[in-house]
């Protein structure tokens, strides 16, 4: 008996508490509360940004501009992929130079292991390859966090022109223009805003 008293308090207890809610939520519309709901959708140009410094695209994705991906991508690829190749002639080189190096101290251990292209240059010429490729890897990189850098660059902007006025309210006008007390001629550039409850 003590149980059925609980259980029955405590489905009153529900059905109160779902008839206050439902009374709250019919009560709570009125047009602020609409209004407060679109701005809150309002396109965010920081979002754009964040997600593109996370995640190279990401912004472009969020700003709606899924053309600009392919660019973004083959931007970013071209450093990497040059770094992907200087690196592993730079690594080749590298040790061809130390391979060298020993076998002129002595050591023909490693100097088998060399790159079939390498094995007939010279120790100060693969000094200098090893160093030229040392630096294109570094540009490389250099290169690589530019081109994310102008992604993120291109998100914000973009962004941040989501939601440009360029509807038939802005007007912008050249036309001659005479000041006779400075006996003087030339063009004016007039730009006009129309009010937006005149549509």
């Amino acid at each position: 008996m003590p149980c059925k008293l609980a259980l029955a308090s405590m489905r009153l207890i529900f059905i109160s508490f779902l008839i206050l809610l439902v009374q709250h939520n019919s009560w709570g519309q009125d047009s602020n509360s609409i209004k407060k709901i679109d701005t809150l959708h309002r396109h965010n140009p920081r979002l754009a940004t964040k997600y593109s410094a996370l995640f190279p695209g990401l912004g472009q994705i969020y700003n709606k501009q899924y053309w600009k991906l392919p660019i973004v991508y083959g931007a970013l690829a071209i450093p990497v992929a040059t770094y992907i190749y200087n690196d592993d002639l730079y690594n080749k080189t590298k040790f061809a130079y130390t391979a060298r190096f020993k076998e002129a101290n002595g050591d023909n251990s490693d100097v088998a292991k060399i790159d079939p292209v390498l094995k007939n240059l010279s120790l100060g010429s693969l000094q200098s390859y090893r160093n030229g490729f040392r630096k294109d890897r570094d540009y490389s990189i250099l290169w690589l966090i530019l081109g994310w850098g102008l992604n993120i660059v291109d998100a914000t902007v973009s962004g941040h022109l989501k939601e440009f006025d360029v509807s038939s309210n802005l007007a912008i006008s050249i036309k001659p223009m005479v000041q006779p007390q400075f006996r003087q001629s030339g063009l004016s550039l007039q730009l006009h805003f129309k009010n937006a409850q005149s549509k």
